[in-house]
C-alpha cells in the first residue's frame, strides 16, 4: 500500500528524509483522519496537525507547509509511508499508533492467518516478534511458528 500511495503524491528529497526520521506520534481517528504529533519539537503541541486520508490516499494536512508549498508536507509523506497506520486509517477504525507499528485495539494477537509471508518468528525469540510481524503490526511472536519458515 504505502509504495503506490508514495508514487501518487508529490515530494522532495528533504521532505521523505524528515518524513522518515522525525519523531512523529499518530493518532487515527474514525473519520479517515490522523492526528500527527511532531515529538522531535521542544513543544509537540504547536506542531500537531490533522492529515485527512481520503481512499487511501493522504489528500491534505492543516500544517502551513501543505498549504503554502508544492507538493505533499511532511506529515502527508510520513502518514503515507507508514503502512499500518494508513491502512488503518483508510479502513477508518479508530486506533493508536505510534511510530508507524498499529497498536492491538483491533486484535492483532488473534490475526495469526494474517502473518506476512516472510514471517521468520522463532519460538526462540521469546516476546519479540521477528522484523516482517513487527512491521505490519504484530507485537508478539507468531504463536504457530516453528522456526522453520
Amino acid at each position: 500500500m504505502s509504495t503506490s500511495t508514495l508514487d501518487l503524491l508529490e515530494y522532495d528529497d528533504q521532505i521523505v528524509k524528515r518524513a522518515q526520521w522525525e519523531a512523529f506520534e499518530f493518532t487515527v481517528h474514525g473519520d479517515g483522519d490522523v492526528e500527527v504529533v511532531n515529538d522531535s519539537h521542544a513543544d509537540a503541541d504547536d506542531h500537531t496537525y490533522t492529515v485527512h486520508v481520503e481512499g487511501g490516499i493522504p489528500s491534505d494536512c492543516t500544517c502551513p507547509a501543505d498549504t503554502y508549498q508544492e507538493g505533499a508536507c511532511k506529515h502527508r509523506v510520513a502518514v503515507a509511508i507508514r503502512e499500518p497506520v494508513l491502512e488503518v486509517a483508510s479502513r477508518e477504525q479508530p486506533v493508536r499508533a505510534d511510530g508507524g507499528v498499529a497498536l492491538a485495539e483491533f486484535g492483532a494477537d488473534d490475526r495469526d492467518d494474517d502473518r506476512p509471508e516472510g514471517c521468520g518468528c522463532a519460538p526462540s525469540m521469546e516476546d519479540l516478534p521477528c522484523w516482517p510481524c513487527y512491521r505490519d503490526g504484530f507485537e508478539v511472536p507468531n504463536p504457530h511458528a516453528t522456526g522453520d519458515e
